[in-house]
């Protein structure tokens, strides 16, 4: 059996707990609903923010909803640089000793002491897909992305819930590097190069 999962693009993005959007946006400000994601609950808002590194600032910048309970930027290693802050490959939600980056809304500023990461590349999977596949949470495996630029993405790391739809998810560099276009397909092979 083939063990195809459809590549996402996931571009730089913020999430935001409840004090941060209140000091950004207002007190009592809501997350408008822009565009729903692939992800069940999960979607693109209308706000945006500008990031303020040491070097230079990216402007207009998506927030994610709903809102979290502590605030993270992710951003490609490209983004990083631009911004002038060493972004550390982490996994999403872990955020403990990573750098900060100052945040800048329409009512106020944020300067978050940690939180922004280059997101380790990753699947995320319903059990019934992870059972399906032979696959578990944390697992890591390669997959291979056909096309004018085929490339192998190692290390991918499985992450299982019954929260999740089935997609591999991959920053813009990594998008760029295989010219991964909508609805791109990827498929889980061995260390020696066969399907898994």
């Amino acid at each position: 059996m083939e063990k195809k999962i459809l590549v996402e693009t996931s571009a730089r993005h913020v999430h935001l707990s409840r004090e941060d959007l209140d000091i950004l946006f207002g007190k009592g400000a809501e997350l408008t609903l822009k565009k729903a994601l692939s992800q069940p609950g999960q979607f693109a808002c209308e706000e945006r923010v500008d990031l303020v590194g040491p070097k230079n600032s990216i402007k207009g910048v998506s927030i994610l909803g709903p809102v979290r309970p502590v605030s993270q930027v992710e951003v490609s290693l490209s983004d990083a640089r631009t911004l002038g802050i060493s972004a550390p490959v982490r996994e999403s939600g872990d955020i403990a000793g990573t750098p900060g980056v100052k945040l800048v809304g329409p009512a106020g500023e944020v300067e978050l002491k940690e939180g922004l990461i280059a997101a380790k590349r990753h699947i995320h999977m319903t059990p019934a897909t992870a059972a399906e596949y032979g696959l578990k949470d944390k697992q890591t495996v390669k997959v291979a992305v056909e096309g004018e630029r085929k490339l192998i993405f190692d290390e991918v790391v499985v992450r299982v819930s019954e929260k999740f739809a089935p997609a591999m998810h991959i920053d813009t560099d990594e998008s760029n590097a295989a010219s991964v276009a909508p609805g791109c397909f990827g498929v889980m092979i061995d260390s020696i190069g066969k399907e898994v």
